[in-house]
């Protein structure tokens, strides 16, 4: 049976299917790529790769838009581990392969992380296509991977949320992104738990909790990542209208077709973030 929550000593068994070459590599920003962003890293050259399913408690992806592998990049001075899709914790295999990449990227060194998704436009001025640079969150599942026993160096039992989403860092992306010419917006996600979409009434409750985007992912592995004391940036690509607003029937093909039309700017911006990542916060 797969664990709920992560313990010291599946975390040291991850940990010790990465190469100490690695350790010595010292990314300076982690990344984890959503649904549909893969593609901006794929076509680049990498340093090394490792298949998830070759690190214990990580395991193959089951998401289609999700490669399902970990790797080393460089670009020109600066290094990043980019997990190239992501465990979500609908996939029914509990806590651990969901916030895995955040602590391998701990015991690498990394003091940046970029989380990247696809989410549903909850506020109707955001259109499919659109980037969102996420300033907060709001956790509509009662869900959270820091329940239980306190990790070694997890930070404390009661890690303080007022800035999850660094100010600094998001001041920098958007510089990034104007510099680019990207039109990149702004605003609050919320967090499923997913499977499935939601219901025009649970949209219409978080449009009134001030929520901008929905999607299933991404809050997890910042609660993580800030507890640790990690800088956390968030961007997600809009995929479709959230249920209840366009009238249309949700589905996950729609969000693959919009990351693909989005493509090339999630793939400038994300090479920009990682290019300017050595600049830090």
């Amino acid at each position: 049976m797969a664990e709920e929550r992560p313990t010291p000593e599946s975390l040291d068994r991850a940990a010790a299917a990465v190469p100490q070459s690695w350790f010595d590599f010292r990314p300076d920003i982690g990344v984890i790529l959503g649904s549909g962003w893969g593609r901006t890293v794929l076509q680049r050259p990498f340093v090394d790769r490792i298949p998830y399913s070759d690190i214990p408690g990580l395991g193959a992806s089951t998401v289609q838009g999700h490669a399902g592998e970990v790797r080393l990049l460089e670009s020109g001075a600066r290094r990043a581990v980019v997990f190239c899709g992501r465990r979500h914790f609908y996939e029914g295999a509990g806590w651990g392969p969901v916030v895995l990449p955040v602590e391998i990227m701990r015991r690498l060194g990394v003091r940046d992380i970029l989380l990247t998704n696809a989410a549903g436009a909850v506020n109707p001025s955001l259109r499919p296509g659109d980037l969102l640079l996420v300033t907060d969150h709001v956790n509509t599942t009662g869900l959270n991977p820091l329940q239980g026993p306190v990790l070694p160096g997890w930070g404390t039992r009661f890690p303080d949320q007022s800035e999850v989403y660094s100010k600094s860092r998001a001041l920098e992306i958007k510089g990034l992104a104007a510099d680019l010419g990207i039109t990149l917006h702004e605003g609050i996600y919320a967090f499923t738990s997913g499977p499935c979409f939601e219901t025009p009434a649970e949209i219409r409750a978080y449009h009134i909790w001030q929520a901008d985007a929905v999607g299933m992912s991404t809050v997890p592995e910042a609660i993580v990542a800030n507890a640790i004391g990690m800088h956390v940036a968030a961007v997600s690509c809009i995929t479709n209208m959230a249920a209840g607003i366009s009238g249309q029937r949700l589905t996950h093909s729609e969000v693959m077709e919009s990351t693909e039309a989005a493509a090339e700017k999630m793939g400038r911006l994300v090479a920009a973030i990682i290019a300017d990542s050595a600049a830090g916060i």
